[in-house]
């Protein structure tokens, strides 16, 4: 099994991001492949100008096309996921999540945000022909702190996120067996 995960914040790192890794450590030690991306593998000339055929688009499509997931973190800015995320999504090929589960992860300011992954992110997830696009989490940013440069969940938030991380691993078990069945 194989998931990829996409930081969609142009500030590396930061809280969105710091979910991503602790997203990668959970399905690691569950034997899960882990395939990491974030928005800086890509050149922003490319991601400006529309290039859809620059060399890390490219690898990002094959890797999409490998994968049973996609975990896509980004912090919430007036209301809507990150710009650069919106620009790079509109990059994939119509079809580049199809037949895959994917869990957004968010983070923002307040809880007026919240809304935010289910009103903006999700159609463009599922314009992207997403098989099954999970609950999601959305953490504030006060539930996120750092010790000694290590993200530290508030328990209310670590509670939400293993949940969100133990159905999203169900939901790729699942889909993996549809397709060997098949």
């Amino acid at each position: 099994m194989c998931v990829i995960t996409l930081a969609g914040s142009p500030r590396y790192p930061s809280r969105s991001s710091s979910l991503l890794v602790l997203a990668q450590h959970y399905l690691t030690a569950r034997g899960v492949e882990v395939i990491p991306w974030n928005l800086h593998n890509f050149d922003p000339a490319d991601l400006l100008h529309a290039r859809f055929d620059a060399p890390a688009l490219l690898a990002l499509c094959e890797d999409l096309q490998k994968a049973s997931g996609l975990i896509v973190a980004t912090p919430i800015y007036k209301a809507s996921f990150s710009g650069a995320l919106k620009t790079l999504l509109d990059l994939l090929p119509e079809r580049a999540l199809e037949n895959k589960v994917v869990l957004p992860l968010a983070t923002g300011g307040s809880a007026g945000h919240m809304l935010a992954v289910d009103y903006a992110l999700k159609p463009v997830l599922n314009a992207l022909k997403a098989r099954e696009i999970l609950q999601g989490v959305f953490a504030q940013e006060q539930e996120i702190s750092y010790q000694q440069n290590q993200p530290q969940l508030t328990p209310a938030l670590t509670l939400r996120f293993q949940q969100a991380l133990a159905t999203f691993v169900s939901a790729i078990s699942r889909q993996r067996s549809t397709e060997v069945s098949a």
